[in-house]
C-alpha cells in the first residue's frame, strides 16, 4: 500500500561547513495491515521519514506511492485524509475538552469554517466518542485535557488520529515521554488498532525491545540510510546494537 523510490533529503545548516543529510536514496515497500518500526539514533532520520510519507515536510529526490499512485500536490490533501499522525509530545490543546481534541482530527475532512468554531454534526461527536470508546477514553470526553496524565493524552493522540478511519498510522516516538506502563499500554494499543482494522502502522521507537515485541518487520536507520529491514526473528543482537555504537 505503500512504495517509497530512491527518497533523499538534505536541510540547509548555516552553522555548519556542510548541509545535513536526513535521508539518503531510502527505498521500502509496505503492505496493508503491516506493523512495522523504524529504529536508529537520534538524527538518523526517522522522524523526516514520516513527515515526508504524509507532505509535512519537502522532499529533494524520489517517489513516494500510495495505494499505487504518486504522491503529489494534486492528491496530497486526499493522502492525508487516508492517514493519521501520532506524535510524541501528544500535540493536543491544552484547554480543549478531549472530545474537542479529537474532533480537530476530521478538519481537513470538515467545513473549515465551522471547524473553526468547533461546530461539528452529531455524527462526527458520535465517531469521536467511539475513537475514545476505542482508547479505552470514553469517561474522559468531556474532561480538559490538562486534566489527563501523559499516557491518557497520548492515548487522546491516537483517538485523534483514527477518527478518520485511516489505512495508514504514522507514529513519531509516541512513548517516548511516557513512563515504562503508559508504554506498554500504548504500544499494546497500536498494535490491536493495526489488528482490528487492518491498519498499517509505521511506527519510529528507540526502544529496542518493543520494536522485537510489536513489530512485522524492525527498519534500521542510521544516518539517513537503511541498514537493515528484517522481521524481528532474523535479526541479530549485533545488527541492532550496531545503529547505536
Amino acid at each position: 500500500m505503500l512504495e517509497i523510490k530512491n527518497l533523499s533529503k538534505t536541510y540547509q545548516d548555516h552553522l555548519r561547513p556542510q548541509n545535513f543529510v536526513a535521508l539518503k536514496k531510502i527505498n521500502l515497500k509496505i503492505k496493508k495491515g503491516e506493523f512495522i518500526s523504524i529504529i536508529g539514533p537520534s538524527g538518523s532520520g526517522k522522524t523526516t521519514l514520516l513527515r515526508s510519507i504524509n507532505g509535512l515536510e519537502s522532499i529533494d529526490e524520489g517517489e513516494i506511492f500510495f495505494d499505487k499512485k504518486k504522491i503529489n500536490f494534486l492528491n496530497l490533501l486526499e493522502v492525508q485524509k487516508k492517514t493519521g499522525m501520532i506524535f510524541q509530545e501528544f500535540n493536543l490543546v491544552n484547554n480543549l475538552s478531549v472530545i474537542n481534541n479529537v474532533l480537530s482530527g476530521l478538519l481537513n475532512s470538515s467545513s473549515k469554517f465551522l471547524s473553526m468554531f468547533y461546530i461539528f454534526t452529531k455524527d462526527q461527536k458520535l465517531q469521536a466518542l467511539k475513537s475514545l470508546e476505542t482508547v479505552g477514553l470514553l469517561d474522559k470526553s468531556y474532561n480538559r485535557a490538562d486534566e489527563l496524565s501523559g499516557g491518557q493524552r497520548q492515548r487522546v493522540g491516537i483517538a485523534r488520529a483514527i477518527i478518520k478511519r485511516p489505512t495508514l498510522l504514522l507514529a513519531d516516538e509516541p512513548v517516548a515521554s511516557l513512563d515504562p506502563t503508559a508504554s506498554i499500554l500504548i504500544m499494546s494499543l497500536l498494535k490491536e488498532i493495526s489488528n482490528k482494522f487492518n491498519i498499517t502502522v509505521l511506527c519510529s521507537l528507540h526502544n529496542i525491545e518493543f520494536a522485537k515485541k510489536y513489530s512485522d518487520r524492525i527498519i534500521g536507520l542510521l544516518n539517513g540510510e537503511i541498514k537493515f529491514n528484517k522481521s524481528p526473528n532474523k535479526l541479530s543482537n549485533a545488527e541492532l546494537n550496531s545503529l547505536y555504537i
